[in-house]
């Protein structure tokens, strides 16, 4: 497909969004930790109640005007508002636990006051996990949330039944019952079956078809205590495109998928086993399936960009953030439900409401001028990791998302040493071997990756995690060479 071609199709699905009177871990390293050092500086308060909707419904709703999304018919959503930006509980505030600094636990009060100020200013989506922060993340979410009126929120949570004991249907039965009781509520708005797609048809039949846990699922529904019914995807798309083809059947409200900028254009593909945004997100528009939208940053990489390209987007706008780019992209497009950001701290949280209270949808222009941004982020060969932690914990200890991390951040500030005829190769060989032991602990580095496998079936990237542990080791050893 040609470029302009492109664009015009991409232009096809974009909707004129009305704005209104007004879009698995923890911690800051990640997709939470968005926005670069200089976007704090002077940050602007948002406004309140002027955050933009989605709803089926066009008339103007009680907190401003909303934006039409073209739902099925019969669809559950109803005539729900939901705000264009949600909040993704998996990236929460740690601190060190009482009476032992050796172990983290999430900062309740801190997440406390990012909600508060959340559903001050429109957010009524906040979207968890039973895996989420060590296990934590559901009940520190209904801690947060429980302080609320139940109507001024929806929750959306998952059957995150990954392990092979958790397959059985009593396993995955309780898990469904643990996470109302977590989040402390009678029903669940959204509910999603989680990251499907990662080791194919057969692992999904054993998660969900043959212990008959999706009948369940939609008999939950039908009773109410389930409102909305969909799924996550991550992997094989044969996966997708059977949910997708049974659609008459299970009659999905809504499917959660990942896009951005980068992952969207047709012609790129990371690895041989991904799909790109563009495919996932016109499949569901064109049967009318609302889209919900994780990593619009690709974990971060989108606001932590290399000095180059940030440049370009600082002279086309110095008071945009890297991020708000990213957002109002992801954000634009007609058929988005909602757009998932996990927000570590205040400053994060503030960056996005700028973004969306109002979205201010993009133009052809301004589109196209993220795709050159697209491809000259392609020119830097980083790993696609998105410091989702899927693959943690390592059976060997090895801290996989702040090895590639490190790697990726020295790739994109232009620091790796690479030249060793360079006058600058011995200070940046000497800064990366101290910056990569001051992050990533001796016991916890590449060397002792085994290659066991186990963290690569778990990797919603498909990355070929091994591969690239051996393919650093052997960077760092030439360097200590």
């Amino acid at each position: 497909m040609k470029r302009r071609d492109f664009l015009k199709t991409f232009g096809a699905v974009v909707g004129t969004a009305a704005v209104g009177s007004q879009l698995a871990g923890c911690g800051s390293s990640n997709e939470g930790d968005n926005i670069q050092n200089d976007d704090y500086n002077n940050q602007k308060e948002p406004p309140k109640g002027k955050m933009t909707y989605r709803t089926k419904d066009k008339a103007a709703g009680e907190r401003g005007q909303t934006s039409s999304l073209d739902l099925p018919s019969g669809s559950r959503l109803g005539e729900a508002k939901v705000s264009i930006l949600g909040y993704g509980m998996m990236r929460l505030p740690m601190i060190d636990a009482e009476g032992d600094k050796t172990v983290s636990t999430i900062d309740q009060d801190g997440v406390n006051r990012l909600v508060d100020y959340a559903i001050e200013h429109g957010v009524n989506y906040y979207d968890t996990s039973p895996v989420y922060c060590q296990g934590l993340s559901e009940r520190s979410t209904g801690i947060a949330l429980s302080r609320h009126p139940r109507s001024s929120y929806y929750v959306a949570t998952k059957l995150s039944n990954f392990s092979e004991e958790a397959w059985s249907r009593e396993a995955s039965i309780a898990m469904y019952h643990k996470s109302m009781k977590e989040l402390q509520v009678d029903y669940i708005d959204y509910y999603l079956l989680h990251a499907v797609g990662g080791g194919g048809m057969d692992n999904f039949r054993k998660r969900y078809i043959d212990n008959n846990i999706i009948d369940y699922l939609l008999e939950e529904r039908k009773a109410g205590r389930i409102r909305n019914l969909g799924f996550s995807f991550h992997g094989d798309v044969e996966v997708y495109d059977w949910l997708l083809a049974n659609h008459d059947k299970y009659h999905w409200d809504f499917v959660q998928i990942q896009m951005n900028y980068v992952d969207w254009y047709p012609n790129y593909q990371p690895n041989e086993r991904n799909i790109s945004a563009y495919y996932l997100y016109n499949e569901l528009e064109k049967r009318g399936i609302p889209a919900v939208i994780m990593e619009p940053l690709l974990g971060g990489r989108l606001a932590k960009l290399p000095k180059f390209v940030l440049k370009k987007l600082k002279e086309r706008d110095p008071q945009k953030s890297a991020a708000s780019w990213a957002f109002r992209y992801a954000g634009t497009p007609k058929n988005v439900l909602t757009v998932l950001s996990g927000m570590t701290y205040m400053e994060h949280l503030k960056d996005n409401l700028l973004s969306y209270c109002p979205l201010k949808p993009l133009t052809d222009e301004e589109m196209n001028f993220l795709y050159d941004i697209a491809e000259d982020i392609r020119g830097v060969q980083t790993i696609p990791c998105t410091a989702c932690s899927y693959c943690m914990p390592c059976p060997y200890g090895i801290d996989i998302p702040g090895i590639f991390t490190h790697y990726n951040k020295c790739l994109n500030e232009g620091v790796m040493p690479v030249n060793p005829n360079a006058s600058e190769y011995a200070r940046l060989r000497r800064n990366y071997l101290i910056g990569l032991a001051r992050s990533v602990e001796p016991e916890r580095q590449p060397d002792h990756c085994i290659g066991c496998g186990k963290c690569e079936q778990a990797c919603p990237q498909n990355i070929r995690i091994p591969r690239e542990m051996r393919k650093i080791d052997d960077f760092i050893n030439k360097l200590k060479s």
